[in-house]
């Protein structure tokens, strides 16, 4: 199964990364396989340090914010307890991880990591319709090189619907981040 969420990792400089990831899991969480790819920062960061955090989170805002690198204010952290990483403060629950294995042949890479650490920081409060919406289009946000225009427009026009029947203020905030993202892209085939 993928488990949407965030994973925190530390570059080279110590410099904090927080990236949306859909690792898979095992129903006890004691393994996850991350598939970042080989461009992005959490890949060199795990390449080179081999620890991080993964976060389980109802904050689509802040999941919106990384999924197209805006995050703004840098949300709070507290240190990790058995790697060198740093939790999210706001994150529902966190799983501290060490890389066991890291296979890198492809474009997308196959990190198989092992959990050390977990912890849980609040409640989930859950996802509504609208907060899936957030979750469906900020992943259509990271996948804007592939896609074309019309795709990514009709089903932000679907998707922004659910968010203004279902959401509320931090769930309309997250989607018009994401839709200004869209509308002022400029790569790749959108």
């Amino acid at each position: 199964m993928i488990l949407e969420g965030l994973v925190t990792t530390i570059s080279s400089e110590g410099e904090i990364n927080i990236a949306p990831m859909g690792p898979i899991v095992d129903d006890r969480m004691e393994r996850l396989r991350l598939r970042p790819f080989k461009t992005s920062q959490t890949y060199r960061n795990l390449r080179q340090h081999g620890e991080g955090v993964f976060h389980v989170t109802d904050d689509v805002l802040l999941l919106a914010q990384a999924a197209i690198g805006q995050i703004d204010p840098p949300p709070l952290t507290i240190p990790a307890t058995r790697v060198r990483g740093h939790i999210l403060q706001e994150a529902c629950r966190f799983y501290e991880f060490r890389v066991e294995h890291l296979d890198d042949s492809s474009d997308r890479c196959d990190i198989a990591v092992g959990v050390v650490a977990q912890g849980r920081m609040r409640d989930f409060f859950g996802f509504n319709r609208a907060k899936h919406a957030v979750v469906e289009a900020a992943i259509l946000a990271t996948r804007l090189h592939l896609l074309s225009r019309v795709e990514v427009q009709a089903e932000y026009a679907r998707l922004k619907i659910l968010v203004e029947k279902t959401g509320g203020k931090r769930e309309r905030e997250a989607f018009a981040v994401l839709e200004q993202y869209v509308q002022q892209w400029r790569g790749g085939p959108v």
